[in-house]
């Protein structure tokens, strides 16, 4: 199935391709910048993902705590429509499930997440299992 999502000026697009009849999770992170920004995310191993930077120059970067995923911020909009991590040399990502423009997907009950406490190896390993890890920018 194919999900297409993109911040609120589409500066940031992106082309989520999930495992079909899979329900998609969602999780709402309790970390600071999640709760400031309403931070709903998904991913799957089993996931591909495609983004498009319609200007490259109109996006930021924000990394904080562990300094270990990016979150690709519109310059423009404000929006974060997805977050990045490289882990063993390979770009792994999650999505916010906000910035979903397909309607009437299958979307799991919203559950909440918190990450607090868990050590950076910790961390890395769990989003090498769990998130979207054929990632590409085009």
């Amino acid at each position: 199935m194919q999900i297409r999502g993109a911040c609120h000026c589409g500066n940031i697009s992106f082309d989520l391709y999930w495992p079909d009849g899979a329900v998609i999770p969602a999780r709402r992170c309790d970390c600071g910048f999640c709760r400031k920004h309403g931070g709903v995310w998904t991913a799957s191993p089993a996931a591909r993902l495609t983004v498009a930077l319609r200007d490259p120059q109109r996006v930021s970067h924000y990394r904080f705590g562990t300094g270990t995923a990016d979150f690709h911020i519109c310059s423009d909009c404000g929006v974060a429509p997805l977050v990045t991590s490289e882990i063993g040399g390979r770009l792994h990502a999650v999505v916010s499930v906000n910035a979903f423009d397909t309607p009437d997907l299958p979307l799991g009950e919203t559950a909440d997440v918190s990450f607090d406490g868990e050590s950076e190896a910790d961390r890395l390993a769990r989003r090498g299992r769990n998130w979207i890890a054929d990632v590409g920018f085009v």
